[in-house]
């Protein structure tokens, strides 16, 4: 099925191609166009928190070389992984595949230890590995929920929506990618709108498809008609979710996905879906080994298939309720996991994937604020490369909240601030304004005040800090009622980053040949 999406990209890129450039109507939308201001992704200058020491890491690594020469993993209903890890030196028996001490991690030498990932504006594109930290939003509920409509089904207005939310959101540096899973859309269509959206809707760095290898391809190809095949054959462009059929099984559809970025040198986040005591053990060093295990697995697969090939580790951490059987965030146990799996992929060499707004509320509420707060800090200590769900999570991911996401992003300036460490310039030490002021005085109307009081503190543009009376007179009105507000502010004054017309006829025809050359499936 990809060879026909092939030649249809072929086709619309050389329309495109033919055109001067979208001509004047490019040239006026250009002029017209708002500029919106977007953070550049963070550079920490403050240290990671390692909760193990040499000792633990050594074990770790140990018994996850254990688990693969011994126990093995499954790769299911695709001989031809199979094949490659034979060739590798790897012992195949049915499905199984035990791989031989050091040969995992030998293969992983070759994966990049950072990337360019490049956005159709180079102003937004990301370096994703060392020391930076990139935030993505929520990704792949089935539901949404705002104040006035309560808890309902995605739709793809909803999806066109929330792109543009994260297109208005400063600490945002990634539009992700399911942002929401749009129902009224056929299955095995929707990702050629939700792609467009991302291309059409914002300027900043986007995720491709995953859900079948022919919707990996479809989303190359798009991004060859977006970038142009040959940029898109040098330079990394997408950023995909690979999800390991945790414990220890590799399903024929993620890595029939990442076969396909790989080969095309997109980059894979390969991240084990961990819920501890169901998927893995109640134990924080069993789920480190276990998620070392597969991680080893996966990234050396991505190289079997293109020594190079951009990849990121990932950790997805939760626990369970062990009365309910839910999963619970914002957890010790989860927090130790998230800081070791950190260590180990710096031992690794690798980009990490973790981290988020995790909550396992219903609302916007307390609860979700706390787990939220607890999340995010973590992931960024943890030295987290590249957050996904940074905003708009509720309901333990069954959910994309409007109100969460922009109270989430707002709180995203925070972590920000914080990554930036003290300063110790001549200016940030302050000495000057300790003279000026000295005993008994005070610091507001000092030279060194009035020069530094717009950016001395990090504010946020959402939450309440007036007196009672004031708050009392505007209605007092809470978060989640500010949120609704600044949702409604945000899409009123949203205007669409300009894209050479060419290239959006381009698209719509490709996904129009697309959608015409198979029946709907809603299954």
């Amino acid at each position: 099925m990809a060879e026909p999406a092939t030649e249809m990209a072929q086709a619309a890129s050389g329309a495109r191609r033919g055109r001067a450039s979208g001509g004047g109507a490019a040239r006026r939308a250009a002029r017209t166009a708002v500029s919106i201001e977007t953070a550049r992704y963070i550079e920490r200058n403050i240290p990671n928190l390692d909760v193990l020491n040499e000792e633990a890491l050594a074990i770790i690594e140990a018994n996850a070389e254990t688990v693969l020469a011994e126990i093995g993993v499954n790769f299911v209903d695709n001989p031809e992984a199979l094949a490659r890890w034979r060739d590798a030196g790897a012992e195949v028996e049915g499905e199984r595949v035990r791989i031989p001490r050091g040969l995992a991690r030998q293969l992983c030498a070759t994966a990049p230890g950072s990337f360019t990932q490049h956005a159709r504006n180079p102003a937004r594109n990301v370096e994703i590995g060392g020391r930076n930290l990139v935030l993505a939003p929520v990704y792949g509920p089935p539901f949404v929920r705002d104040a006035a409509g309560g808890r309902r089904y995605a739709t793809m207005e909803d999806f066109r929506n929330f792109v543009k939310l994260g297109y208005m959101s400063k600490w945002l540096h990634h539009s992700g990618g399911t942002v929401c899973e749009p129902t009224d859309v056929a299955v095995n269509k929707r990702h050629l709108d939700m792609i467009q959206a991302h291309m059409l809707y914002s300027d900043k760095p986007f995720m491709g498809s995953v859900t079948e290898p022919v919707r990996a391809a479809d989303s190359v190809e798009m991004a060859k008609i977006l970038f142009g095949s040959e940029f898109v054959d040098q330079n990394t462009v997408m950023t995909s979710l690979i999800n390991i059929n945790s414990p220890l099984t590799f399903d024929s559809v993620m890595m029939g996905a990442l076969e396909i970025y790989a080969r095309a040198n997109q980059a894979c986040i390969i991240s084990p879906f961990i819920v501890g005591g169901a998927m893995a053990p109640t134990t924080v060093a069993g789920t480190l080994t276990q998620v070392l295990a597969e991680v080893l697995a996966g990234v050396a697969y991505s190289q079997l298939v293109r020594p190079g090939a951009p990849v990121i580790m990932g950790a997805f951490v939760t626990s369970i309720d062990m009365n309910s059987g839910a999963p619970t965030f914002g957890t010790p146990e989860a927090a130790l996991i998230t800081y070791g799996a950190g260590q180990l992929a710096r031992r690794l060499g690798l980009p990490y994937r973790s981290g988020g707004s995790f909550c396992g509320s219903k609302l916007p509420d307390a609860q979700a604020a706390y787990e939220t707060a607890n999340s995010l800090n973590m992931a960024l200590l943890a030295g987290v490369n590249f957050m996904l769900h940074a905003c708009g999570w509720l309901e333990g991911g069954l959910v994309s909240s409007y109100e969460k996401f922009v109270m989430d992003a707002d709180q995203l300036g925070a972590l920000h601030h914080l990554a930036r460490g003290i300063d110790m310039s001549e200016n940030g030490q302050a000495m000057d304004a300790l003279r000026e002021v000295g005993p008994g005085g005070h610091f507001l109307g000092c030279a060194h005040t009035q020069a530094n009081f717009k950016d001395a503190f990090w504010r946020s543009d959402l939450l309440d800090y007036k007196p009672f009376e004031t708050w009392d007179e505007d209605g007092a009105r809470d978060t989640q009622t500010l949120a609704s507000l600044r949702v409604a502010k945000m899409l009123g004054d949203y205007q669409q980053p300009m894209l050479d017309p060419s290239i959006s006829e381009a698209l719509q025809s490709y996904i129009d040949q697309r959608k015409a050359s198979e029946p709907d499936a809603f299954g």
